[in-house]
């Protein structure tokens, strides 16, 4: 079974992912992972952080000559910019007292994790907390990406909104992989330079910007996930590795909570058989019926909440000294929404590839390829 761990701290060395259960003789391309640790640091509206780093993977262990072992694959993603803190971050020992923040941050986990861990320094909170653990999860969904495509398993997304400024259009796959912009990674320009402008005037405004994410499936054949435990249930299982991503406070699958608003004769999608196979008229459950895949796209939606490091501070308290204090300030964002879109992408294929893996079994591709090929 496949599993994914991460280690690392914001500016400690870098950023760590092991990835347990990758069957042999899958051939690695370090550029494509790269290539999505790119993706991760571009967009319009990112900080000062994205200048300094220039993130590129390095394979540790279970890959020898760009093929796959068998053995827990580590992914390294080093911080340049520990040369900079290795004085207030080092493990070997180091000043703990320059860097300290004090004046908690209200929409992060300064305050929650100082209070369960039994600290009076968020440094030793943020640094784990902190968004900068995602590139680790994206390297290891460069690695996930390559086995699910060794399935034909495909997975992609882009930004239905920044601000209030939302594309309600409809999409197909191939549109969204051929239309997205690099700058928002939005289809619609019109929609695109409306929340650039908003992402200017925040940013004179020393404000932050959400916003809504689509993701999409396919090639995902019926039967994966189950209704028979609610642990089990596909959309439960990705509705909970999405909410793991920084900053999501929303996740839909198919048409949501719209659904709430329609008939029963509006919300279903019918079935029909054709040339040997089931299909369905519409999708409105987003590829995914009492627990489990059906073998139509599977759609999601996730929204982002604006960053909670503001540039201008937020009223908060200075958690030693009790008083009235505006909040601490790291490097931030103005807008990390096409950021975010890549990190769910890659938590999305986490929770795919882990979920195909229970299903197949099998200690080589030849043989996972032999049995999805077998499934209807």
């Amino acid at each position: 079974m496949i599993t994914l761990t991460t280690a690392g701290e914001s500016h400690g060395k870098g950023l760590f992912a092991i990835v347990e259960g990758i069957p042999q003789g899958l051939v690695i391309d370090l550029e494509k992972i790269n290539g999505e640790l790119f993706r991760r640091q571009s967009g319009y509206g990112r900080g000062a952080r994205q200048k300094i780093e220039s993130d590129k993977a390095e394979i540790l262990s279970g890959v020898r000559n760009r093929t796959t072992l068998g053995s827990p694959v580590t992914l390294a993603v080093w911080n340049r910019d520990y040369e900079n803190w290795k004085e207030f971050m080092a493990p070997e020992g180091c000043n703990t007292e320059e860097r300290k923040v004090e004046n908690v941050r209200p929409g992060h986990a300064d305050l929650t994790g100082m209070k369960k861990f039994g600290v009076t320094d968020a440094r030793n909170i943020l640094e784990r907390a902190s968004a900068r653990e995602t590139a680790a999860r994206v390297a290891a969904g460069g690695i996930f990406r390559q086995l699910l495509e060794a399935l034909n398993i495909e997975v992609t997304g882009f930004v239905r909104s920044v601000g209030t400024s939302f594309d309600g259009a409809t999409y197909t796959f191939e549109d969204v992989v051929k239309k997205r912009s690099a700058e928002l990674a939005m289809l619609d320009r019109d929609v695109e330079k409306r929340a650039k402008k908003q992402i200017d005037s925040c940013k004179e405004a020393g404000d932050t910007l959400g916003g809504v994410i689509e993701l999409r499936v396919r090639g995902l054949k019926s039967g994966f996930g189950s209704p028979m435990t609610y642990r089990e249930k596909l959309d439960a299982r990705i509705a909970s590795t999405l909410m793991s991503v920084q900053a999501v406070k929303g996740v839909e699958v198919g048409c949501g909570f719209s659904l709430a608003e329609m008939k029963g004769s509006e919300a279903h999608d019918e079935i029909y058989y054709e040339n040997g196979k089931f299909t369905r008229g519409s999708n409105r459950a987003g590829g995914i019926e009492g627990g489990a895949s059906n073998g139509e796209e599977l759609v999601f939606r996730v929204a982002m909440k604006p960053i909670p490091t503001l540039m201008r501070g937020l009223n908060t308290v200075n958690y030693n000294t009790k008083t009235p204090a505006k909040a601490s300030t790291e490097r931030s964002d103005v807008c990390a929404v096409p950021a975010c879109e890549v990190v769910c992408e890659s938590a999305l294929l986490a929770e795919i590839a882990k979920v195909v893996s229970e299903r197949l079994g099998g200690d080589t591709l030849s043989e996972w390829q032999k049995r999805y090929g077998e499934l209807e």
